[in-house]
């Protein structure tokens, strides 16, 4: 099916160069002189990564159907990650390269979405926020906080952030899973 620029929405899936994209963000430009243009965001579906690309209005493209399955993450035994379906209670394994930079978010028994695509299993989307436990992050002093300075932390699952420099071992953290950015202490 045949989707314009004019119809794109974030979370839409569509071919573009020959592989699955979903639109993060997008923008349309309507300058004084020349033809209008919609700038977006694309994510990659297989391997997540981001670029920007400009489409000229009203440019079509194939849209994709993506269906979106809540499963619960059970366990990672180093080489794959496995995760319940919260309907059939069948268990799938996916490999680890598969899962890719979402690994860091995924916290046990959370409940987590994997999108498929004409069938096929595309990529994991954890919770937009996750809270997790800090396990190592340099001590903060009296006074380091005037300029509001930020620290490493590393989390419980192994993800490294950016966190203000109140922040201690042992403090339970809200992240924004999109970014990667600390949100509160919780």
């Amino acid at each position: 099916m045949a989707v314009t620029t004019n119809n794109f929405k974030n979370g839409m899936c569509i071919v573009y160069d020959g592989k699955r994209w979903i639109i993060v963000e997008f923008q349309h430009v309507k300058p004084g002189k020349g033809g209008a243009f919609v700038r977006t965001k694309l994510k990659e579906l297989a391997s997540g990564r981001v670029v920007d690309v400009t489409f000229r209005a009203g440019e079509k493209m194939d849209d994709v159907r993506v269906e979106t399955r809540r499963m619960q993450y059970l366990y990672n035994d180093g080489a794959s990650f496995h995760f319940m379906d919260n309907q059939s209670y069948d268990q799938v394994e996916l490999a680890s390269d598969f899962v890719g930079d979402a690994a860091q978010w995924l916290v046990e028994n959370d409940e987590v979405e994997i999108m498929t695509a004409d069938g096929e299993m595309m990529g994991v989307e954890p919770p937009m926020f996750v809270e997790l436990e800090v396990v190592e992050t340099d001590p903060g002093f009296k006074g380091d906080t005037v300029q509001g300075g930020t620290k490493q932390a590393t989390l419980q699952t192994g993800a490294v952030v950016q966190v203000p420099m109140f922040v201690e071992n042992g403090d339970k953290l809200r992240i924004d899973t999109r970014d990667g950015r600390y949100v509160t202490r919780v």
